[in-house]
């Protein structure tokens, strides 16, 4: 594998300039002719997530000619991206502005994310958050780290596991089957809080962290949970699709359970999942 951690900087650095160039002087200044639906009232595009990818995938395509590049809004446009996203060498996933809504709305909790894949598996990440000027990042094998804006470094780790009925975390449940909605939302009360930030960005950050103990998720998109699912994982944490499978980037189906160990994933299914 030719991605090191100077290729991981780079890919960081193209993240904080877009951030930086593209949204931040947006931010709280939208027009409403900006802010566009897609899918639903809480699906939503803006000039800001359009323009800080197209800045993102032309710096990378300048880095790295050779590699694919699948930003979340390009991808409605692109529809054989999961096709080239399983079959090249080495790929980019980029979530230009996570948590839209939160930005459209005024709220300052969003990050420009990514994920780097080599042969279809994912080993690097950065979670950048524009407004406190952080970013998290990850290189499979070498851990899991938080950078300032001074370039300082922190090892990121998970909590300590602890019974469900004393876990913190967060639970998409808004997109799971109606069934599975209904059963999930019956058993919040077996543990002890968990709220929905909509941006997967800062939950997976809060959770890489330690500072919660699990994230809970159904819709997969890559450019949403390959960058965090690494930082996860090379903080020590154990991840499961609810069927046990490992996560795969190029799976967007199956829902994902990401907790401090696999014991703790084991109570979170049985607490949250089981009638």
């Amino acid at each position: 594998m030719n991605f090191g951690e100077r290729e991981l900087a780079e890919f960081a650095a193209i993240l904080r300039h877009a951030a930086a160039a593209e949204i931040m002087p947006r931010f709280q200044r939208l027009r409403l002719e900006q802010v566009r639906r897609k899918s639903g009232p809480l699906d939503l595009v803006t000039d800001a997530d359009e323009a800080a990818e197209a800045a993102i995938t032309e710096a990378l395509a300048r880095r790295f000619p050779e590699a694919v590049i699948i930003g979340e809004e390009a991808s409605a446009r692109t529809p054989d991206w999961l096709e080239r996203l399983t079959s090249a060498r080495l790929a980019f996933v980029i979530d230009p502005l996570d948590g839209t809504a939160n930005f459209a709305a005024g709220l300052p909790l969003f990050a420009c994310m990514g994920a780097v894949l080599w042969e279809g598996e994912v080993v690097g990440a950065a979670i950048h958050d524009p407004v406190g000027l952080s970013t998290a990042l990850a290189r499979k094998g070498a851990g899991a780290w938080l950078e300032d804006r001074e370039g300082n470094r922190r090892r990121l780790a998970v909590a300590e596991p602890v019974p469900a009925r004393r876990m913190t975390g967060t639970v998409s449940w808004r997109f799971l089957p109606e069934t599975q909605r209904q059963l999930v939302c019956r058993n919040l009360p077996r543990v002890a809080a968990c709220w929905d930030y909509r941006c997967a960005g800062h939950e997976y950050r809060l959770l890489a962290g330690g500072h919660c103990h699990f994230v809970i998720f159904n819709r997969l998109m890559p450019w949403d949970h390959a960058p965090g699912w690494l930082l996860h994982r090379e903080a020590g944490g154990f991840s499961a699709q609810f069927d046990g499978g490992p996560y795969r980037p190029h799976v967007t189906t199956g829902g994902l359970i990401c907790a401090p160990d696999e014991a703790s994933w084991q109570a979170l299914h049985q607490a949250l999942l089981q009638p």
